[in-house]
Order: structure tokens, then C-alpha cells, then sequence
């Protein structure tokens, strides 16, 4: 994030609103001199949150990149994402689910790429898979998982998968401390969104029965025996309790 350049912006939206700094200062709940700061770009000791006030204020949305050795952070991300499709695709092997994985669409146009689309010929269930190795845009996310939902009928007959009575949505993170906190601190919003877990899932693969709206942890810890099938089963769990998660998401996870 260029902080020049993204305080220009948010002086320039401001302009174009005929807002002054003071009106800012009032929406976004800030001081006018904090408002002044953002526009100079000052914002090594402004809070994240402060400034995201601001930026919202204003309708603007802020996209954080991370950066870290060059390409070498992307690698990390990718080589995490893989893993949790391979661990999925554990889970499906030989069952009676048939999966399709990276499945870009262009409808009504909108555009996008569904991680994993599952599909049950018996039942007629279908299920768009969201894998997430780092939670970062929860309402983002909200918004994707919802945007797939609403046209995975439409990629499900592209591939002559039909007929459909229901169609569900799973969003698999990773199993990590820092998805845990990112869980405690909108949990809440998330429970509404998602409102099955891991355990409720497991059952729900095995006998499919009305739509679901799911949310759960994949482990990075390697399956203990040799039997894929059994360890997709324990991978894909229930989530566990992160030490700091608090009360809030005590009570999403024990639903």
C-alpha cells in the first residue's frame, strides 16, 4: 500500500463529494487532524482501523497486499492452497461425489474461479467448495461464497450434472492460530453465514439432506495411516478451540 498515493485517493473522493475534512471526521468517527493526516499520507502511526474508518466513510475499499521475498510469499500461499486441494480430493476419491476442480466461469457476466464443485447423482446435491489458506475479507468472502452459490447451478449443467435438488456451500480453511483469531473476532457475522461446522458437514457428506451453509478447519497434519479415504474423514473436522478465541466463538463451535 503506497501511502501517497492512497492518501490522493481519499482526498480526491472526498472532493468529488464535496465533503469537507470535517464531514469525513464526523462519519468515519475521527478527529479532522486524523483525517488531514490520512490525506497526507501519514499513516505509519495511524491504527489499521482508524484508517479504515476513514477509507469506508468515503465508500472506498482497501485491498492490503502482503509482501514478503518477492514471489516467495505467493509461493508459500500456493503451495498451502495446493495442499488443501489435494486433502479434499482425498476425501472425495471413490465415493459417490463427483468433483470438478478450479472451475472458472464467465455467467451473466460475472466472472470467477470455484475452488472445487462436488455433485451427488443420487440425491441431486451440489456443493461449492471455498478453500482458504489465510481469512482475510470476511465480508468478501461472505460475498464470493454467496456470488458461487447463486450460479453453481448453472456450471453444474454446463457439465451435465443434474437434476438438482439443493444446492450448498462449504467454506474449508486452514488450521491455523491466526484463521482462529480472524474467526474469534467476526464470529458473529460468520455463524449467520455459515451456520453448520465440521462435524455437522461429515454427516451431511454421507447422507446429504436439504441445503447447508458450512464452515470449517483443514489440518496441515499429515493423515497416520496409509488409508486416504479415513484420514480425509479426520482431517476435515470440527473446528478446535483456539486458546484466545473467547466466549463468542466457544459458542459457534459448540452449536
Amino acid at each position: 500500500m503506497e501511502s501517497a498515493r492512497l492518501g490522493s485517493a481519499l482526498r480526491a473522493v472526498r472532493l468529488l463529494r464535496s465533503w469537507r475534512q470535517a464531514d469525513v471526521a464526523l462519519a468515519a468517527g475521527v478527529s479532522r487532524a486524523t483525517v488531514s493526516r490520512c490525506e497526507r499520507g501519514h499513516l505509519e502511526s495511524l491504527p489499521l482501523a482508524t484508517l479504515v474508518r476513514v477509507a469506508a466513510s468515503l465508500d472506498v475499499r482497501l485491498d492490503l497486499v502482503p509482501r514478503w521475498r518477492g514471489a516467495d510469499l505467493d509461493r508459500t500461499l500456493n503451495a498451502g492452497h495446493a495442499a488443501m486441494h489435494e486433502a479434499l480430493a482425498r476425501r472425495f476419491a471413490g465415493g459417490p461425489w463427483l468433483t470438478a476442480a478450479e472451475v472458472s466461469f464467465s455467467i451473466y457476466g460475472e466472472r470467477g474461479i470455484v475452488d472445487l464443485l462436488a455433485y451427488r447423482p443420487d440425491c441431486g446435491a451440489l456443493l461449492v467448495i471455498e478453500l482458504k489458506t489465510v481469512l482475510a475479507d470476511v465480508q468478501g468472502l461472505i460475498g464470493t461464497v454467496d456470488r458461487y452459490r447463486r450460479l453453481a447451478s448453472v456450471m453444474a449443467r454446463e457439465r451435465g450434472w443434474g437434476p438438482l435438488e439443493t444446492v450448498s456451500s462449504w467454506v474449508v480453511l486452514r488450521d491455523t492460530p491466526t484463521n482462529h483469531r480472524r474467526l474469534a473476532a467476526h464470529a458473529t457475522v460468520l455463524r449467520h453465514a455459515f451456520p453448520a461446522d465440521g462435524r455437522a458437514m461429515r454427516g451431511w457428506l454421507a447422507r446429504p439432506s436439504g441445503a447447508v451453509r458450512a464452515l470449517s478447519f483443514l489440518s496441515d497434519d499429515p493423515p497416520r495411516n496409509a488409508s486416504a479415504g479415513r484420514a480425509g474423514v479426520q482431517r476435515v473436522r470440527r473446528p478446535r478451540l483456539s486458546v484466545d478465541a473467547g466466549p463468542q466463538v466457544d459458542q459457534l463451535l459448540r452449536r
